[in-house]
């Protein structure tokens, strides 16, 4: 039987508790976001100007964006070679009766760099980009500003960075016409061949980029879902829906759709995070959050009452009304539904997924509306399973039905999330001293030891209430241990294992071994990072590749993101990366290369022995 011990406690109490909780896990995500990198790099500089001093209404105003790279550095054209790659767009925000803005792009050059085999279209040096508009014939004397945005991603022969917009604002001054300026940018119009186009057509790259990106975060989100890192919250919700299950087909829907919104919300409230933080001219991370020790203690206090919670140690009921409205009496209700589904966001973002990098890297580069529909589009991917069960509600047949072997499966289901506890425990010992983090784990012990006080503990007694204070001090307790702990004295991935000696990661020691003739493989990863930890497994720690770098003389070099490094970051910042696992090659003779996001033994050795040939042959 399971435990009624808190069935006589305060029930809007708990749930207040309850809905805390949930909320602080998001803002602690939203709070350490905003700081995981630096300032973005700007390798362009642009102004703008007009071709008149003045204009009379119903007159063409004609603007010229004129862009100066700096040297040796290229952006894509408007109309890049492929879908994914993002391209430079200029964009006037003027009012809508004035109708369409019209573009004149330079002719693009195709040119081969070292991170691609085939010429992609680009531009580079100093060029202008045209925009024209038609005046109302009614338009109002006086000044009028117009704002021109600017997307662009430089790159150079070995990296690329984040894409950067770059805004500036020309006054405009209506009333007689005026004398034309700037002859030699507009005297001659379009130059021969060049592209122009309506602000849509300026925008087609763009859109059929963005639809490629939803689809890649909708996968991505989807295969979160089979991560190591979401497993125990889906063993959580398999338990859920068995018992929605056996309560009708009414109570499976609204318990799947109540998942699915939980899961949407967090990531909306992350999309969020993610636009302040470019508003402030930052950059983002996914799972950035787990590099801040409060956070990790935080999800291990959850996580372990979860599994207090799965042994029966307490039950969670929820005031009468939202139980109502969950059409479950005194069990979980929609708002239990709902809060799984925070947590199994909060859970996936220490994993990352093929084809998520790709999707959050693209997003973080566009306005708002694009990285709302594309967290929108990840967090869909990832709720996917429980909306094709309210789609399709008789594929619950396929669920076992209720009866006593759930006892003993929700007592399996508290020790693994009881594994999770450990697996954060093994996160936090690289980021805080051990002597904090034994304080850590006792304080989390002395919480399991209130929970359990509360058990048989009757209503109003001073026993209870002391159990009550308990819990919420110890568990506070165990953030602020956390929050003020000293960093731990090095992190735990830096170390040699029995098949290679790491070394730690410095870029200039990696170009001081490349021009020796030897080449260095750095691997970004961190403790937290459960998708670096399997390929770490599967790839780089097998024989394969220890006979493959001794074969070609490789150093193994780690850069470890476990806490928060500003050299690390800015690293991936320029390689346009905003999360590990990253993997690059500095080679002798050659620029670096940089792997994609799956990383297999045959595409590791395929690349080491490409490389050495071209450098035997220089």
């Amino acid at each position: 039987m399971l435990s009624k011990a808190l069935r006589s406690a305060p029930a809007s109490a708990t749930a207040t508790i309850l809905a805390a909780a949930a909320g602080f896990s998001i803002l602690a995500a939203l709070l350490a976001a905003p700081f995981a990198f630096g300032q973005m790099v700007e390798k362009a500089t642009v102004d703008v100007v007009a071709d008149r001093t003045s204009y009379a209404p119903g007159e063409t105003v004609r603007l010229a964006a004129m862009v100066e790279l700096e040297s040796h550095w290229h952006v894509n054209s408007h109309t890049p070679s492929f879908d994914y790659l993002i391209p430079t767009t200029l964009e006037l925000d003027v009012p809508e009766d004035f109708g369409d803005v019209e573009y004149t792009y330079p002719l693009h050059e195709l040119q081969t760099f070292a991170f691609t085999e085939e010429p992609i279209a680009v531009y580079d040096g100093a060029f202008p980009i045209l925009a024209a508009f038609d005046l109302p014939e009614d338009a109002a004397a006086g000044p009028m500003a117009v704002t021109a945005s600017f997307l662009y991603q430089a790159c150079d022969d070995r990296q690329c960075l984040p894409p950067v917009t770059v805004e500036r604002t020309v006054e405009l001054a209506i009333g007689a016409a005026g004398e034309s300026t700037q002859l030699a940018v507009f005297g001659a119009g379009p130059s021969a061949g060049a592209s122009t186009g309506s602000t849509a057509a300026a925008e087609a790259g763009v859109d059929r980029g963005l639809l490629l990106t939803l689809l890649l975060g909708l996968v991505g989100g989807l295969i979160l879902n089979a991560m190591p890192c979401v497993l125990p919250v889906l063993s959580l919700k398999v338990f859920g829906l068995v018992k929605s299950a056996g309560q009708g087909r009414s109570h499976l829907v609204m318990g799947a759709l109540a998942t699915t919104a939980g899961v949407l919300v967090s990531f909306w409230l992350l999309a969020a995070a993610a636009i302040l933080a470019a508003q402030a001219g930052a950059a983002v991370g996914w799972g950035i959050q787990f590099q801040q020790p409060a956070f990790v203690a935080f999800l291990a206090v959850i996580v372990v009452l979860f599994s207090l919670n799965m042994w029966g140690l307490f039950e969670i009921i929820l005031p009468q009304g939202l139980a109502q409205l969950g059409g479950s009496g005194a069990r979980e209700g929609l708002a239990g539904h709902f809060a799984s589904g925070l947590f199994a966001t909060l859970m996936a973002t220490p994993c990352s997924a093929p084809f998520l990098g790709t999707a959050i890297g693209f997003a973080l580069a566009q306005p708002a509306s694009v990285i709302f529909l594309v967290f929108t589009a990840i967090g869909l991917g990832l709720a996917l399973p429980y909306l094709a069960l309210a789609a399709f509600p008789r594929a619950a047949g396929i669920l076992p039905k209720p009866g006593a072997w759930m006892n003993t499966f929700r007592g399996v289901m508290g020790f693994l999330l009881a594994a999770a506890a450990v697996w954060l425990f093994y996160v936090l010992a690289g980021q805080i001293s051990s002597e904090r983090l034994a304080f850590v784990q006792l304080t989390l012990l002395a919480l399991a030891l209130f929970t359990w006080m509360l058990r048989g503990a009757r209503a109003g007694s001073a026993w209870r209430k002391i159990a009550i204070v308990g819990v919420a001090a110890t568990a506070c307790g165990t953030i602020v241990l956390a929050a003020g702990a000293p960093p731990a004295s090095q992190g735990g991935a830096v170390t040699a294992t029995a098949l290679h000696d790491w070394i730690p990661f410095d870029e200039q020691e990696a170009e001081r071994l490349t021009a020796e003739g030897r080449m260095v493989f750095i691997d970004f990863t961190a403790d937290w990072c459960l998708t670096c930890k399997a390929t770490e497994r599967a790839v780089i720690e097998t024989q394969d590749i220890a006979a493959a770098f001794e074969r070609h003389g490789v150093v193994p070099m780690k850069g470890d993101w476990t806490n928060r490094d500003d050299v690390i970051a800015e690293f991936l910042s320029r390689y346009g990366r905003s999360a590990v696992p990253f993997y690059i090659l500095y080679r002798p003779g050659q620029d670096p290369h940089a792997f994609g996001e799956v990383l297999t033994k045959g595409g590791l050795i395929d690349v080491l022995d490409a490389s050495a040939a071209l450098a035997s042959a220089g």
